[in-house]
């Protein structure tokens, strides 16, 4: 698989692909950030979910995770992407219970049931992929080890979306993985390589929320500025602004660690 920053180094990728599939177990690719189209005079949109291309095929991420439910082949990363860039900005923690999925909306919360074992774990997406024929979700290794599926590599899953506004899944998530909703968060509205535009958005923001600040990062040296909105202890108090904003006409508005 590749994660933020393989694509465009295919060179350093092709030296190292013996390694890579060796410890990844063939997984396939992840999308970086920067690497998202971006179309001219269009409605600012959060990157993550617009169109883009892997190896010739194309991917159109869906709006709404309600109802979702499939099943297929998981596979898992862990090194050499720990602690580089995922698709939503956030930086990925192997140790951390996420996982990468071609379409789905950043921040949704999935069921993942694997189908040889009965053993289950709840996942959160911040990344985009896998690219490799039949795979349905990579998961982080933590993830992986939850079901059982290290050795193996692979397994044959379920992946069943959950409706965090339901009182009976939010107990059940609470009670059986309470480090998802502990934390640093904070909301991200947009992502952009235009500072106008992100200042825009910002100042657009103020009008209606308190804590609306700017952040700057580099990729690959393009500079990429977030617009983000308050600093949450806990992923509930983040959820609150998330729908607020939502109601507002905000789209495509995510949840991410505080600290990238």
């Amino acid at each position: 698989m590749t994660k933020t920053g393989l694509i465009g180094r295919w060179p350093l990728f092709l030296l190292l692909l013996p390694m890579i599939m060796g410890v990844l177990w063939a997984c396939g690719p992840h999308i970086p950030e920067h690497d998202h189209p971006h179309v001219p005079g269009s409605v600012p949109k959060d990157h993550t979910q617009q169109v883009y291309e892997v190896f010739g095929k194309e991917y159109m991420p869906i709006h709404s995770a309600d109802g979702f439910r499939e099943q297929g082949i998981a596979s898992w990363y862990g090194h050499p992407f720990h602690g580089q860039k995922t698709s939503s900005g956030e930086i990925y923690n192997m140790h951390a219970k996420t996982a990468a999925h071609p379409t789905l909306p950043m921040g949704t919360f999935l069921l993942v049931r694997n189908l040889e074992n009965n053993r289950e774990t709840i996942v959160r997406i911040n990344d985009r992929g896998p690219f490799a024929k039949d795979r349905v979700i990579d998961l982080s290794y933590r993830s992986a080890q939850k079901i059982d599926m290290i050795q193996n590599g692979t397994a044959m899953v379920e992946l069943i979306a959950m409706d965090l506004d339901s009182p009976d899944v939010q107990e059940r998530v609470t009670s059986a993985h309470p480090d998802y909703f502990t934390g640093d968060f904070t909301i991200q509205v947009g992502a952009y390589s235009d500072r106008n535009r992100a200042e825009a958005l910002r100042d657009q923001l103020k009008a209606i929320e308190k804590d609306v600040f700017m952040t700057q990062a580099s990729i690959d040296g393009q500079p990429i500025y977030r617009v983000r909105v308050g600093r949450f202890s806990s992923m509930e108090e983040a959820k609150r602004t998330k729908d607020r904003l939502s109601q507002n006409g905000y789209e495509n508005v995510i949840a991410v660690s505080a600290g990238q």
